[in-house]
């Protein structure tokens, strides 16, 4: 009986999993992570293979040859294609209302595009790189588990082939949800305390570590090749979450309120960014910082009449049921830091 409670309970996840999934584009069943353990594993599924080669060793960005050029790597959201969750709308049209348009047509399906708000600008579905006809550039791209770096341009498709990054759901490396676990592998040492929440065994949580490790080592690989193509790398990654922990250096991880290891069992594993592995000039900016978090609580406060301890929800929901990042008073961060490139 209790085997047969599992197996349903895979069942219903993977029902969510394809509505995360935005038609034409379809899930993979052998894509579908709920655990660290699943995350290991998935990096030797050949399309996964595959692309961390691709991303490791064959991919060139095609960038323009004059201007300033900003890699901008943004979170990757549930909702797939990227381009098309509530975080990633609410900071391309930033983007665009400050200017930015693409220098290319490469759009999403028109089927995808088709379902856009009544307001929304048919760019937004577009992934070539941005250009505010002033000599700055934004290449965009996601970072990702279990494929580390995926270029906006790539998220439909690479080199003929299917892009995994429209394809797959990921919660597996989200600790705090209570449901990053796989109770049907055998290696699973999770422990349930209630209805659908767990708390993560031994297993889980080396497999974190290796896995998070393994991603921002991918990650540095990967700026090591392109990254001097470009005069500013910025992630704007949520504050304390898995995407930034990706990047940070161990002397940046407390001020970023970023754990810098976990304890697994009795033994306590060291988590690496990718910033630990690359020389000073390759590094990545983590934005937003915690002071620019405290000032736009601040602003978020007065904007909605009331006092910064009382802006929780709005606060975490972003305004757009997605995360600060698509907040107005955050992303005026993000566009000051580009624009400071111009002067």
């Amino acid at each position: 009986m209790s085997n047969k409670v599992i197996v349903e309970d895979k069942a219903d996840r993977f029902h969510q999993s394809q509505e995360k999934i935005q038609p034409p584009y379809a899930l993979d069943p052998e894509l579908c992570l709920y655990s660290p353990q699943d995350n290991l594993e998935s990096l030797t599924h050949p399309r996964i293979a595959d692309w961390i080669a691709f991303i490791t060793e064959r991919y060139m960005p095609e960038l323009p040859q004059e201007g300033r050029k900003v890699l901008l790597m943004l979170p990757c959201t549930a909702t797939k294609p990227y381009p098309f969750s509530s975080e990633h709308r609410a900071i391309n049209r930033r983007l665009y209302d400050e200017g930015f348009r693409p220098i290319a047509r490469q759009p999403l399906a028109q089927e995808l595009c088709a379902r856009l708000g009544p307001d929304d600008p048919q760019e937004l579905m577009d992934v070539s790189i941005l250009s505010d006809g002033k000599g700055t550039y934004i290449h965009r791209a996601v970072i990702s588990e279990p494929m580390a770096l995926v270029p906006y341009e790539t998220v439909t498709g690479y080199e003929g082939k299917p892009s995994p990054s429209h394809a797959y759901d990921d919660p597996g490396l989200f600790e705090k949800r209570g449901n990053a676990v796989s109770p049907w592998r055998a290696d699973s040492t999770a422990q349930q305390v209630g209805p659908g929440k767990w708390i993560w065994g031994a297993n889980e949580k080396r497999a974190y570590v290796e896995m998070h490790n393994i991603m921002a080592t991918l990650l540095a690989k990967v700026m090591e090749r392109i990254g001097g193509l470009y005069d500013a790398r910025i992630s704007w990654v949520a504050p304390g979450l898995t995407h930034r922990s990706f990047v940070l250096e161990k002397a940046a991880r407390k001020e970023h309120g970023v754990t810098a290891s976990k304890l697994c069992g009795t033994e306590r594993l060291a988590f690496v960014g990718a910033n630990d592995l690359l020389p000073p000039e390759l590094r990545i900016t983590c934005l937003p910082e915690t002071a620019d978090c405290t000032d736009a609580i601040e602003q978020l406060a007065r904007r909605l009449g009331t006092t910064p301890d009382r802006v929780g929800g709005a606060w975490s929901r972003g305004g757009a049921n997605a995360t600060p990042l698509a907040l107005p008073e955050l992303l005026d961060v993000l566009i000051t830091r580009i624009h400071q490139l111009e002067s």
